[in-house]
């Protein structure tokens, strides 16, 4: 299992697919990572090809928790990039969905009311797809009263019952399984998920892209015009859409062994997050729990999809197989470093919050290059040093005395605790 890296990262760690074996990812995934033409596109579909996959397998679930509680694949995520970061690609994915959509009606436009929308997943039994390739279209539209609905995509991402009382009638959809895929800058992020208090954070995940390349000509690709490849794996998801439709819910399931690693990988490697981010951060790294399952169990559709599905009654459940399960885990791992840049846009400076992903070690390596006992002169200088303001040293410092590793002596004056 590969571990949070805390000191000397780069840039590039928070690259996902090259990280992958892609030898060892489902046969549709990897004919759709194949109309990238660089490492950034890699992600972003690899990311928009995972959402997108999600809405089409609304059957499939495993039981987390104390409860057992049911979780199905659908997944929520925003991509954010700076404009002409190559976001566009991301279509492709729905291209993907529309092949489904012609004889099975999944897709929902973004640009609704909340009446509008949840008419038609109510329509389409839960089950529904929204992508938007401008993230604008969310936040233009919701900041209008009648299409704020917020809350509503909350409750979906946990499967809570969603309701509406008017006095007309009310009527509620007790299992909603919505698969959202936003793609918009990072000034249109901030706007859906003003602060990371909102719970909408921790349930919508953030691939952040950065794009350093030059121009290089892109409009004269062929790749990411490739209407075949998506097509063809709607079809193969075609296929596993209605094996599903035809047997009802079919269980998935982590080993025992696989629950115990993903147990273990929360309780040490992911723990390092909330301590150098603070406890606003502690949502964000329970529910990748969840994530990572609904990953590795859509990975196992994928796999599915491009073979014969093996269950004739849907009494067999399905066993997430050790390959999908460690590529789940990575992408997870690096989700979670994405997420933290999200957290840090939203919680920084203003002068943090441009398109840009700073290493996540940043304020761990000023902590450890602080002395057992400093003050604030040494701290700002330090802090200057490393191209940190004033501000944020001080505030990363605040967060260091309530997580209890540092002591305050005297004002001005501090030490290392342990």
């Amino acid at each position: 299992m590969e571990k949070i890296q805390l000191v000397n990262q780069e840039e590039n760690n928070l690259r996902i697919v090259e990280h992958l074996d892609m030898h060892s990812l489902p046969e549709p995934l990897r004919q759709m990572l194949a109309l990238a033409s660089t490492p950034e596109e890699q992600d972003i579909l690899l990311m928009a090809t995972l959402t997108a996959a999600s809405a089409c397998v609304p059957n499939l679930y495993f039981r987390y928790g104390p409860t057992g509680k049911k979780y199905f694949a659908n997944l929520q995520c925003f991509i954010l990039a700076a404009s002409a970061g190559g976001k566009g690609i991301a279509n492709q994915a729905l291209e993907m969905v529309r092949v489904i959509d012609e004889r099975y009606p999944l897709l929902i436009s973004g640009d609704s009311t909340l009446a509008a929308w949840f008419k038609a997943l109510k329509e389409q039994n839960g089950c529904g797809y929204m992508h938007e390739s401008e993230g604008s279209v969310i936040t233009d539209i919701w900041r209008t009263s009648a299409a704020n609905y917020n809350t509503a995509l909350r409750k979906a991402a946990e499967h809570e019952p969603v309701s509406r009382n008017r006095c007309y009638g009310g009527s509620q959809i007790d299992c909603p399984r919505l698969s959202l895929l936003l793609t918009g800058t990072y000034n249109q992020y901030r706007h859906l998920v003003p602060s990371v208090e909102n719970g909408y954070f921790s349930r919508l995940l953030a691939l952040c892209i950065r794009e350093t390349r030059p121009f290089n000509k892109r409009y004269v690709s062929a790749k990411a015009v490739q209407s075949a490849v998506p097509m063809m794996v709607g079809r193969q998801l075609l296929r596993v859409y209605e094996q599903l439709a035809q047997t009802g819910d079919v269980e998935w399931s982590l080993t025992d062994e696989q629950k115990k690693r993903l147990g273990e990988h929360l309780e040490t490697e992911y723990a390092t997050l909330i301590n150098l981010l603070g406890e606003n951060f502690h949502s964000a790294v329970v529910r990748m729990a969840v994530q990572v399952e609904r990953i590795a169990m859509i990975l196992s559709a994928l796999r599915l999809a491009s073979s014969q599905w093996p269950m004739a009654n849907g009494q067999q459940p399905i066993t997430c197989s050790d390959t999908d399960y460690a590529t789940a885990e990575l992408i997870g791992n690096k989700l979670l470093l994405h997420m933290a840049a999200a957290f840090r846009m939203i919680e920084g400076d203003k002068q943090e919050l441009i398109p840009e992903i700073k290493p996540l070690d940043q304020r761990r390596v000023l902590f450890e290059q602080l002395p057992e006992e400093y003050e604030n002169k040494v701290l700002f200088i330090e802090a200057k040093a490393q191209g940190i303001s004033t501000r944020t040293a001080t505030r990363w410092n605040d967060n260091w005395q309530e997580q209890g590793l540092v002591l305050k002596l005297k004002h001005g004056v501090y030490r290392k605790v342990g």
